[in-house]
């Protein structure tokens, strides 16, 4: 009695329909700026007009926290980097009951980084560090 479970191969699970209309061709992204955006989809009704956000001054510069964000970035890390931010997210968790994604972390972070370099300018860790490399 074989016990691996049957799986249908890629062909089989990518496989065109007659009934499929063929998507619009989507341009290829540039290496290292994020994911290619699909097609938009026709609409059926009208959308109700998204509230413009508000740009921020420099002196209320602060993360955006737990929000639906519809900007991405992709930011690439060593496996060293990633373990680094899981254990400080745990750590958040265990030590001090903060249970947050990764994804908040590196928002307050940047957030952070970000504030010191408009306050301090030429002695901030970031101008700092980045001219070390």
């Amino acid at each position: 009695m074989n016990r691996r479970a049957s799986l249908p191969g890629a062909a089989e699970l990518f496989r065109t329909t007659a009934h499929q209309v063929d998507p619009q061709p989507v341009p290829p992204a540039h290496p290292g700026v994020g994911a290619i955006a699909a097609a938009p989809e026709p609409e059926t009704a009208p959308r109700a007009a998204r509230p413009s956000r508000r740009m921020r001054s420099v002196g209320e510069r602060a993360p955006s926290g737990r929000e639906r964000h519809e900007e991405k970035i992709t930011v690439y890390l060593s496996p060293e980097e990633l373990l680094v931010l899981e254990a400080a997210r745990l750590r958040l968790r265990g030590e001090h009951g903060l249970a947050v994604d990764r994804g908040r972390i590196v928002r307050e972070a940047v957030a952070v980084v970000l504030a010191d370099l408009e306050a301090k300018g030429e002695s901030s860790i970031l101008v700092r560090r980045l001219r070390e490399q």
